[in-house]
């Protein structure tokens, strides 16, 4: 049996409704612009920000040119000559993208309107009038989008114009600067060859006036002496009174030479009782440090040493100050470290007349002792055997022995595990050679720990006892403390 089914196209009309995607919307008047992708889905398209027609920003960069050519130098035209190849660069570059649009456009539209024929042969009724006009706009749509590409073409050949315009405006422009600048380079070379010739010429005529000049001058004074001789020739009592002038200065100027061989005279003498005073003292003993320098005297009818009085100064090395050495009036005296490089001096005084000795160079340092005192410092504490000779200024019965510690921070004195003494450096303290005399003084230091307590100690050897002057000061200088002697900071005037 055969069943017939009638159908009024209904079917039909679900069928192509099924076919066409539910997000399709076909406004009239326009197509929207948007792809489809993958299982038929629509891709809505970015939204372009809108730019002004090419025709218009071609036309308004060639005005703006055409203003400012007459008012620009070369090289402001040349500048612009090449913006505007850039920017019509720009313009191809965007007319290609917008013809790759246009070329994707039409293919869409062709799809579209394959799709839309297949739906017609399959829809009646209303929907068929819906179908016929969408194929009617599409068709307006293909014919607006040849007539852009018609536009985009015409668009393009009048970029390549203005392109091939500015590249050659852009070359003449070089060109011209080139010619301009080789004319500027000639332009100044012939300057600088007039400028050489203008003060070659000003020196030659500088250098004639000049000679000129002397040769008048000296023509002129010619002349003046000239006059003058004429002149004291009609006056001979000028030329008398010239005469008595002369006389006198001659008599004025025998007598200040006969003035000065008088005082001549004098200072001769002066000088040969000052050689004979100094030859009356020597001094004896070796000048390096670590020795002892002893007051003798030369003459067996000269004074008794030991009743003169006797201070030994310290000459700096400028020679003009001398520094009294406080304390150090005996005949013989030790030099300590202070002394090295300077020349020592002592002052004899006898019957209200006054020697003088001095050494006859600067105080040599002892060999060695540099590079004791350098391994010594690499210590925080080094430690001398020594013997207290005195304390507080009187003589310490006592001979035994003690040990003196210098480190980096105090000193101090101790014997066994009795401290004496144990002071930090302070600007109270006091360290200097031993200045009282004798044969020991070379061996011997003074140290005031602190106000009230200080020692005379005597070491095993005088490089012991220089070490430890020079290691104890320089530690001391590193706590900004100047460890000298009393008074050691006042020096006087030589006369």
């Amino acid at each position: 049996m055969t069943r017939v089914i009638y159908d009024s196209g209904e079917s039909m009309h679900k069928e192509a409704k099924d076919m066409v995607s539910r997000d399709v919307n076909l406004p009239k008047g326009r197509f929207p612009d948007y792809k489809i992708g993958a299982n038929n889905t629509i891709i809505e398209p970015e939204e372009a920000p809108k730019s002004a027609p090419l025709k218009e920003i071609v036309a308004k960069e060639t005005a703006q040119l055409l203003q400012q050519q007459k008012r620009l130098s070369v090289r402001d035209l040349k500048e612009k000559f090449e913006k505007g190849l850039a920017g019509a660069a720009k313009l191809s570059d965007e007319a290609k993208k917008r013809e790759a649009a246009s070329l994707d456009r039409q293919v869409l539209l062709k799809k579209l309107r394959d799709v839309l024929d297949s739906l017609k042969g399959r829809v009646a009724g209303r929907n068929r009038d819906e179908t016929e006009e969408a194929i009617s706009l599409v068709e307006a749509l293909a014919v607006q989008l040849t007539q852009r590409e018609g536009e985009l073409i015409h668009e393009k050949v009048e970029v390549k114009k203005l392109a091939n315009f500015l590249k050659q405006a852009t070359e003449d422009a070089k060109k011209v600067v080139e010619e301009e600048r080789a004319l500027a380079i000639a332009e100044i070379e012939k300057a600088k060859l007039a400028i050489e010739r203008v003060e070659k010429a000003w020196l030659e005529r500088e250098t004639v006036a000049t000679d000129k000049d002397q040769q008048e001058l000296e023509e002129l004074r010619n002349e003046v002496r000239e006059a003058r001789r004429i002149k004291m020739l009609h006056q001979p009592s000028k030329v008398m009174d010239m005469e008595f002038e002369l006389q006198s200065l001659r008599s004025l100027v025998l007598e200040k030479s006969q003035l000065c061989a008088q005082l001549k005279k004098e200072l001769a003498m002066i000088k040969k009782l000052e050689e004979v005073k100094s030859t009356i003292f020597e001094l004896q003993g070796n000048e390096v440090l670590g020795s002892i320098l002893t007051i003798a005297g030369q003459v067996d009818a000269g004074p008794n040493i030991s009743t003169c009085l006797i201070q030994w100064y310290r000459l700096l090395p400028a020679g003009t100050t001398r520094e009294l050495i406080h304390g150090a009036t005996k005949t013989m005296y030790a030099p300590e470290p202070f002394d090295v490089g300077k020349v020592l001096q002592a002052e004899i005084t006898f019957s209200s007349e006054k020697a003088m000795v001095a050494t006859t160079g600067p105080i040599n340092p002892a060999a060695g002792l540099d590079n004791y005192v350098r391994s010594l410092y690499k210590l925080s504490d080094s430690e001398f055997t020594v013997s207290i000779i005195q304390m507080n200024g009187q003589d310490f019965a006592s001979k035994s022995v003690h040990t003196f510690h210098v480190g980096r921070l105090r000193l101090k004195l101790r014997k066994g595990r009795s401290t004496k003494a144990k002071e930090s450096y302070s600007n109270s303290m006091m360290l200097c050679g031993s200045r009282g005399g004798g044969n020991a003084a070379a061996k011997a230091v003074f140290w005031q720990a602190r106000s009230g307590q200080s020692f005379t100690l005597a070491f095993q050897s005088e490089r012991e006892r220089n070490a430890a002057l020079i290691l104890a000061r320089r530690f001391a200088s590193d706590c900004n403390v100047a460890l000298v002697g009393p008074e050691d900071q006042a020096s006087v005037a030589m006369s």
